[in-house]
């Protein structure tokens, strides 16, 4: 017992805490965090692949009962009706292709009377980060092309504001826009594919590869388990020290024999 007794030292106590709770982390936050990201992504492709083998239905079928679910998230829908003019929203700090980017919102009355967000696209910033010259959106009744996508939230800190004569947000959140205009939106939003009535720059789809997620979790999940290990390897390093030294220390103890104690006394023989 007295040989573990260094353990409870407070530099190895405070390094088992870290090693403990970096193994904790390591298995309950960090590689789930990294694994979820690689299902949602995985779900979002295999969304994205399927509508592609679609044909577009008009959006009204979607909006009813209890709305759009993430499951119909990037299906293709058919809109008809108009936009709503002098209506622009846009939103602030995106990065499009690599390059900084406003997208533009737009609000359109459907057909059925309902209203809904639209993301006619993208539009580079000038001179650094000025709101460029913004084309309308067309009036009168219009179908559109475009496809059904869930709002992003929000974060405090972040609200809406008006500059260069345009309300401004940081996220595509259709109840904040709903909150910030007095109109009544549907909690969803459209995206508009190539080549649609009031279409800006377009938006890429996301490329359907299932990025680094995976291969993180799984790093993360063998850093929690090394790291005990790793614990384990300089106890038992320290350990084997500890028994070198107590052996050297018995040798050099160890009293001399007879033969030793004569040779001290007269001499050794030459």
């Amino acid at each position: 017992m007295r040989r573990v007794m260094f353990l409870l030292r407070p530099s190895w106590l405070i390094l088992a805490v870290v090693v403990v709770g970096f193994a904790y982390g390591c298995f309950t936050v960090l590689a789930p965090w990294q694994l979820g990201k690689n299902t949602s992504t995985e779900d979002r492709n295999a969304r994205i692949a399927a509508s592609m083998a679609q044909e577009p239905g008009p959006v009204v079928e979607l909006l009813g009962g209890d709305g759009p679910t993430i499951d119909d998230e990037w299906s293709r829908v058919l809109a008809q009706g108009s936009y709503l003019p002098d209506s622009d929203v846009l939103v602030r700090l995106r990065s499009v292709e690599a390059q900084p980017a406003y997208e533009v919102l737009t609000p359109f009355a459907l057909d059925n009377g309902r209203t809904i967000l639209v993301n006619r696209g993208y539009v580079r910033p000038v001179r650094g980060s000025e709101v460029p010259e913004i084309p309308a959106a067309p009036g009168g009744n219009v179908t559109l092309e475009a496809r059904i996508r869930m709002s992003e939230g929000t974060m405090d800190g972040k609200e809406p504001f008006t500059d260069a004569g345009y309300e401004q947000v940081y996220f595509i959140d259709a109840p904040q826009v709903a909150a910030m205009t007095g109109l009544a939106l549907e909690e969803v939003y459209l995206q508009l594919d190539v080549a649609q009535p009031g279409g800006l720059g377009v938006i890429p789809l996301p490329q359907l590869e299932a990025g680094p997620y995976l291969s993180y979790g799984l790093q993360w999940l063998a850093f929690g388990i090394m790291a005990p290990l790793g614990l384990g390897y300089f106890v038992w390093a320290e350990l084997r020290e500890r028994r070198k030294t107590q052996a050297t220390a018995t040798d050099d103890q160890t009293p001399p024999d007879a033969s030793d104690r004569l040779a001290e006394r007269y001499g050794r023989p030459r």
